[in-house]
């Protein structure tokens, strides 16, 4: 049996969504969202243990679900309103469903890039997160110590994956990612893990709004040893927010002068990155090493 289909038999236990968080802001919303689920039930004149049955759940993840302590999934909201005749009404709910299971600090992020007209990201540890694959994603969050809950990585793994849609925007956003030589090598989650995700970092550097480059190892000079990774998203406003975790105490600055430094640093990292032809070429030789 494969894992796909182990994980939709054992959906009744781990996957109608996600606990919510305490004094998350959204509370209000899934709070109002659980009761709407319970007035559609019992309009449908159908008890929890049925509803349950026909949903495929636990009732006791109805239960949650219908007290608003439980983020429903928009694939569960989909289904309940096809098997209480809600007429689309819980479908309605979707996107606000969408963005209230995500992490407080996930939303904001994801609502910046949304906004930004340009992001530079520097990365030195590990593939940065709007060019990881699942699998990569999967690897990182499983690998992480103290571990992860199975629910904590399937709810890591899709806000992820949700803040690439950044790549779909219209008109698009300019993109200039660095790459730390390593990051391509270290083979985390396995070889076919590594070999996916280079395969990706190729498709997504031939998009003509993003420019991919990688920083070798034996370079004698590196303007971002001593701070790691850098990111200043841009706004059509003329503001920015960056954040660096060796500086300004690893908050987000917003402040002319501190933006002026991170800008500066990128740039210099930048410069001394393999040019984006190059980098693709070395990205190609690190696959083809696999």
């Amino acid at each position: 049996m494969s894992d796909e289909n182990v994980s939709n038999e054992n959906e009744g236990v781990d996957e109608a969504g996600w606990d919510l968080e305490p004094g998350d802001e959204s509370a209000p919303l899934v709070e109002a969202v659980g009761r709407f689920v319970k007035f559609c039930r019992e309009q449908a004149r159908m008890t929890v243990a049925d509803f349950a049955q026909v949903m495929g759940y636990g009732e006791d993840m109805i239960r949650k679900i219908e007290r608003g302590v439980r983020i429903p999934r928009v694939e569960f909201l989909d289904r309940a309103d096809d098997v209480l005749n809600a007429g689309g009404h819980l479908r309605a709910f979707r996107e606000d469903v969408e963005k209230a299971r995500y992490p407080k600090k996930v939303r904001e992020l994801k609502e910046l890039e949304d906004r930004a007209v340009e992001v530079l990201l520097y990365s030195n540890h590990n593939i940065q997160g709007l060019l990881q694959t699942p699998e990569y994603a999967r690897a990182l969050f499983e690998m992480a110590q103290p571990a992860y809950s199975p629910d904590e990585v399937e709810l890591g793994i899709a806000a992820r994956m949700a803040r690439k849609s950044i790549f779909e925007r219209e008109p698009a956003p300019t993109l200039s990612f660095i790459q730390e030589q390593v990051t391509l090598e270290r083979p985390l989650g396995g070889k076919m893990v590594l070999r996916r995700q280079l395969e990706h970092l190729l498709e997504v550097s031939q998009l003509r709004n993003v420019t991919l480059q990688v920083m070798p190892t034996d370079l004698e000079e590196h303007a971002g040893v001593h701070h790691g990774p850098v990111q200043v998203l841009k706004f059509a406003d003329g503001t920015a927010i960056g954040r660096c975790p060796g500086a300004f105490n690893g908050r987000p600055v917003s402040d002319l002068r501190e933006l002026r430094t991170l800008e500066l640093r990128y740039g210099m990292i930048r410069a001394q990155a393999l040019p984006p032809r190059e980098s693709r070429v070395f990205i190609e030789r690190a696959l083809g090493a696999l």
